[in-house]
């Protein structure tokens, strides 16, 4: 009889949508399926979403690529799942959720955050989580719910990551990744343990953390009900998963130092890899999905901004449309700066009260000038971030552009010519998911180490070297871009939240 062919499943939980993805051992795609689900915006500053809705789409995703032929010549080996960042799922003993959760873009927690700065002390919180105290983080919105949501605090056992909620759907197994305690400030970043006596200062117990987990480590196994509900066969080994960012990193080669990840989506930013934890207080550090390893990020919320465009100016056009407009359209885009703070912003400038801005309009400027403009900010936000990460020392090398925006290849082009720097496109467009899968094959034996997986796995699909004479032309641009937010940082503050 033919042995089937060994597969891992990896599982992307993304802000607007989530991933199942089938890939063999070599990394190649046998079968993925993408499902949406709602992001919800209750109150200004508020954005939640559903943990129920994302299983719910796990499932169906789950059946999806199970029904289609390739996957069924295999048998799926392992499941690794990664998710967004700074989720704080409120679940119960039996693992029910009892609100929605706060996401990485919510806000509510500001006032929260400076009471906590003054109480308990900035630098002290710093020098155990290696990161600022900002509402967007974890912590904070554990803190809030503590405060504003008595109703089911007595109720809480622990509160989950995106990944380990799915985790402990598949599992019935509480987790909590390392890679994603750093949104928890009382999580030493240096050690990789949790701190009692820092979380006991912030008024948290320490018991609300489940049980600490490699990334590639087994939590447990799919069980009988979770198989009955998504298709897949009881007893397949479940590893902890990790940070979104991070599998992405890995999935697009990045373990070793100086390498650098950028994503380009909803969620964009970079993380860079280093073998020893870097700090900036503009700046985030987490651990890597990848043991010994840390990744220093830059986050930003622009990512979605030309998504933004093509829906209000640029109905019934496609992203190859609009990005040939611009491409008709000079470096610099004849002085239209484009600030992308749709959501206000994260790294570095960490305000959530940023809004988005077109400067340098007028009446000989078309619409190609703005989408030319959007595609440079988010370069620009880029590269304030990378500016920002140098102030630590860390050394910067060749950047692995995935996401959405890495298929343009005007785009990526620009954050070449921006940065200064070479930019690799991997050959697949599923590195978050094939992340997670690898840590799924490593928890289960199936490749000797990271070496062996990132040799059998990573494919370069195009390389992107800088412009010189480009380079030096998008200096006095960058120059206006930082300016401009700095001259509007304080009309942001005192109007930015009626927006």
């Amino acid at each position: 009889m033919k042995k089937k062919k060994e597969y891992l499943l990896g599982i992307d939980i993304g802000t607007s949508a989530c991933k199942a993805a089938v890939f063999d051992l070599d990394g190649h795609v046998a079968a993925q399926h993408t499902q949406e689900y709602p992001v919800y915006y209750p109150k200004s500053g508020w954005v939640e979403q559903d943990p129920e809705e994302w299983w719910e789409a796990v499932c169906r995703s789950i059946r999806a690529v199970l029904e289609q032929p390739a996957a069924a010549d295999g048998e799926i080996c392992a499941v690794g799942v990664d998710g967004q960042s700074w989720s704080a799922i409120p679940v119960d003993r039996q693992g029910k959720v009892l609100a929605r959760t706060p996401i990485w873009m919510d806000t509510r927690a500001e006032d929260l955050c400076g009471n906590i700065r003054r109480q308990v002390g900035e630098d002290a919180i710093f020098e155990v989580a290696g990161n600022a105290f900002l509402p967007s983080y974890t912590t904070p919105k554990m803190l809030w719910f503590r405060e504003n949501r008595k109703d089911i605090c007595r109720d809480i056992h622990q509160f989950l990551q995106s990944n380990s909620f799915i985790v402990q759907r598949l599992t019935g197994k509480y987790s909590q990744d390392v890679s994603q305690g750093y949104g928890i400030h009382f999580f030493d970043m240096k050690k990789l343990v949790v701190n009692t006596d820092l979380a006991r200062e912030l008024g948290l117990d320490p018991g609300l953390i489940p049980p600490l987990f490699r990334c590639d480590e087994t939590v447990g196994t799919v069980t009988e009900a979770a198989a009955e509900r998504c298709g897949l066969k009881a007893g397949i080994p479940v590893v902890a998963g990790g940070l979104d960012a991070a599998c992405a990193a890995l999935g697009a080669g990045v373990y070793r130092d100086t390498q650098v990840q950028e994503q380009g989506g909803q969620a964009g930013g970079m993380s860079i890899c280093t073998s020893a934890p870097y700090v900036h207080r503009k700046l985030i550090c987490s651990a890597h999905v990848v043991p010994g390893r840390w990744l220093l990020q830059g986050g930003s919320v622009g990512g979605g901004a030309l998504r933004w465009f093509r829906r209000e100016l640029g109905e019934g056009l496609s992203f190859d449309q609009l990005t040939a407009e611009a491409g008709k359209v000079q470096p610099g885009a004849d002085g239209v700066v484009f600030l992308p703070y749709m959501a206000g912003e994260r790294s570095p400038i960490w305000d959530p009260d940023a809004r988005g801005v077109f400067y340098g309009l007028s009446y000989d400027k078309s619409r190609g000038h703005m989408v030319r403009a959007v595609l440079e900010g988010v370069a620009f936000s880029l590269e304030h971030n990378l500016r920002t990460a140098m102030e630590t020392g860390v050394k910067i090398g060749t950047l692995s552009a995935m996401g959405g925006a890495a298929n343009s290849r005007l785009w990526t082009q620009i954050k070449a010519d921006v940065t200064g720097r070479t930019i690799t496109v991997p050959r697949a467009d599923t590195a978050t998911a094939l992340g997670a899968a690898i840590l799924a094959g490593i928890g289960a034996g199936l490749y000797r180490d990271y070496d062996e997986a990132m040799m059998r796995t990573i494919r370069t699909e195009r390389i992107h070297e800088p412009d010189p004479v480009r380079h030096e032309q998008y200096q006095e641009s960058m120059k206006l871009y930082l300016e401009l937010y700095e001259d509007l940082k304080d009309t942001f503050r005192r109007y930015g939240r009626r927006g």
